[in-house]
């Protein structure tokens, strides 16, 4: 009934969707390089959310929007560390959730030749090519999610200054950072696995106290 309910609002709010029970059918649907976002509950049958997650990142960086049980912090922090681009807890109304699937969207889509943006952005090491959506450091590729690009993003263009984490949800998440909200910490601490330690042994990501967090490109 959930998934008739949202799948029948997001086709009225023009979105084409692949509504699909079996989450077996649901990870080859994800793999398939058709869709542009997966909406993945958490509770199903034969093969959980967070196992279907899993085989999803294993081999594929489409944006994952999460649907997880109000209160379940664990199932949630695992998603995000598992490479979730955000979640959604239920019981959800079908506006919130397209609310987030439009600012996913939003922030996964190559930018417009008329928009203003860097072609590249230079914090250090650190190189980002907004409009391919796409890092290196020191000259190797990064392997980062949709909302993890958004963070570094926005850490990099403040290279040596705290961002907060409410500007940092704002940027990747397209949404106020709520009370007790750890998804930004989350991401921010799958960067830094992603990125390694700076060769004096700090890490690039520093946590300022009270400010949030900033990229060291020195």
């Amino acid at each position: 009934e959930l998934l008739d309910l949202l799948a029948n609002y997001l086709a009225g709010e023009g979105f084409d969707v692949t509504p699909l029970a079996d989450p077996v059918a649901g990870v080859a649907a994800a793999l398939s390089g058709e869709h542009q976002l997966v909406v993945l509950d958490v509770m199903m049958p034969r093969l959980d959310g967070i196992e279907a997650l899993r085989r999803i990142r294993a081999a594929s960086r489409v944006p994952v929007l999460m649907l997880t049980a109000r209160g379940d912090d664990t199932d949630r922090i695992v998603g995000l560390e598992l490479g979730a681009d955000d979640y959604v807890p239920k019981p959800c109304t079908p506006r919130e959730l397209t609310a987030r699937v439009r600012a996913i969207l939003r922030r996964t889509q190559p930018v417009d030749d008329d928009e203003p943006a860097p072609a590249v952005i230079e914090a250090g090491p650190l190189r980002m090519f907004p409009r391919q959506r796409r890092a290196e450091l020191h000259g190797h590729s990064l392997d980062l999610t949709s909302t993890e690009f958004n963070v570094l993003e926005a850490l990099a263009r403040h290279a040596g200054r705290p961002v907060g984490k409410g500007e940092l949800s704002q940027h990747a998440l397209g949404r106020p950072l709520a009370r007790f909200d750890r998804s930004i910490d989350v991401h921010v601490s799958s960067i830094r696995r992603k990125v390694g330690i700076r060769p004096d042994g700090r890490s690039w990501i520093q946590t300022v106290l009270r400010q949030g967090y900033q990229w060291i490109g020195e």
